[in-house]
């Protein structure tokens, strides 16, 4: 991407519609203008991985990548661009961003997709074969599956020099709804009240059938306990 620019000096008042900017290279630095609106419509094309050829008024065209970009938070509009000057035909280690295509079929199953991680770093062997983005299909994921950075495709003569075990994808089981959750956490209560002696499976089986509550159980597991030895001492007495 040509990028055209004017050079200015630290106390020069810029003309509408332009923004400083500045370009480093092992200590040396170009400040430089650039128009706003030229410069915000290529960034949001090409971003941080794009080439931009930036001739200053005057002297010779450099090659840069972006390096930060100022915002001005209520326009949402670039006011300061620092750039960094690269070498044609030199390796060069970049962020580059990953996107997915497809629909998993863990998906399909009700399952969620979970971007983990949204850049890799990487190393391209010059600056022109810096690849605008990564992108994993991951229409064959399931349930429980990933998709680390070692298994990502990266073109030709670029090395990944991110962790190769880092999960950049995977699929998650589904979310639990609020009502499922409770219900999870009533039969795990259940199950402990069988195993301390305090419910019957039967009485277990009907709390999980919906017919009737702990308490209720609880209740009738108790009467049981008290009127089994009341009415062995009134049959005794009888007698």
């Amino acid at each position: 991407m040509e990028l055209n620019a004017k050079p200015r000096s630290s106390q020069e008042k810029l003309a509408e519609g332009m923004i400083p900017a500045v370009a480093y290279h092992k200590g040396q630095n170009v400040s430089f203008a650039i128009n706003r609106k030229e410069f915000d419509r290529a960034f949001r094309r090409q971003s941080t991985t794009g080439l931009f050829d930036i001739t200053v008024e005057g002297s010779e065209t450099f090659p840069a990548l972006v390096k930060t970009v100022q915002m001005d938070k209520r326009k949402r509009m670039p006011i300061h661009v620092d750039f960094y000057m690269v070498t044609y035909g030199q390796a060069i280690e970049v962020n580059v961003p990953v996107h997915t295509k497809g629909k998993s079929a863990g998906e399909k199953e009700g399952g969620l997709l979970d971007i983990v991680t949204h850049t890799l770093h990487i190393q391209a062997p010059g600056p022109r074969r810096i690849p605008a983005e990564l992108v994993i299909d991951v229409s064959r994921l399931r349930i429980g599956d990933h998709v680390t950075a070692g298994d990502v495709k990266l073109p030709e003569g670029c090395e990944l020099k991110a962790d190769p075990e880092q999960i950049v994808v995977s699929v998650l089981p589904p979310r639990m709804t609020e009502e499922q959750l409770e219900a999870e956490a009533e039969a795990a209560k259940v199950a402990g009240l069988v195993a301390a002696g305090e419910l019957t499976e039967e009485a277990a089986a009907a709390i999980l059938e919906g017919e009737t509550t702990i308490e209720e159980a609880k209740e009738a597991s108790d009467d049981e306990v008290v009127s089994g030895p009341e009415k062995a001492a009134g049959e005794g007495n009888e007698e």
